[in-house]
């Protein structure tokens, strides 16, 4: 089981732009085969923020309709961390948690049954679990675009001493690379 942030990312660092959209992602000729099917094959829970979900019910109008999300994740448990209340797409299989993630961490841990992990994001709450010790591999789905702001992918320093390149794939314009991390010292 790998605890893995897997997002795409401007070629200067942004995962959203700074009206935390991610309509620059979708204008971005991908060419070739997606590799998020094959990916989220091995998920067996993912997290999220509040932001990142409200992006997802808000573009993919996941609340009129539910298959929006049920399609692409079917009923793989998803935590999404807030501080507020918000609605849940009928038929998903959520949990609203807030605090720490080491806890919820255990929790994903034992829904995924052995399979991986994935955090969606945003940056900072991937950032929360490389602080914990608990994030394993990044991979990052370069995009042919420049943002010049917005949405860090990691709000964090984390120096190469915890990070080793594992693998780089092109696919279309996209260049995804992948790096094992080291829990902090």
């Amino acid at each position: 089981m790998t605890t893995q942030y897997y997002t795409a990312t401007s070629i200067d660092g942004f995962i959203a732009d700074e009206n935390n959209s991610l309509d620059w992602l979708f204008e971005a000729d991908k060419g070739g085969d997606s590799p998020f099917d094959e990916f989220f094959a091995g998920v067996g829970a993912f997290a999220m923020g509040a932001t990142t979900y409200e992006w997802v019910l808000s573009h993919e109008k996941a609340l009129a309709d539910p298959s929006a999300w049920l399609e692409p994740y079917g009923d793989t448990p998803a935590w999404i961390f807030t501080h507020r209340e918000l609605p849940a797409v009928p038929g998903a299989n959520l949990h609203f948690v807030r605090g720490e993630v080491g806890p919820v961490h255990a929790a994903m841990t034992e829904a995924a049954a052995g399979k991986n992990i994935w955090l969606v994001g945003g940056g900072d709450l991937a950032g929360q679990f490389a602080d914990a010790g608990l994030l394993d591999e990044v991979i990052l789905g370069v995009a042919p675009v420049i943002l010049g702001g917005g949405a860090p992918v990691l709000p964090r320093r984390i120096t190469s001493s915890r990070l080793s390149l594992t693998a780089v794939r092109p696919v279309g314009q996209f260049a995804y690379l992948t790096y094992a991390v080291s829990p902090p010292a």
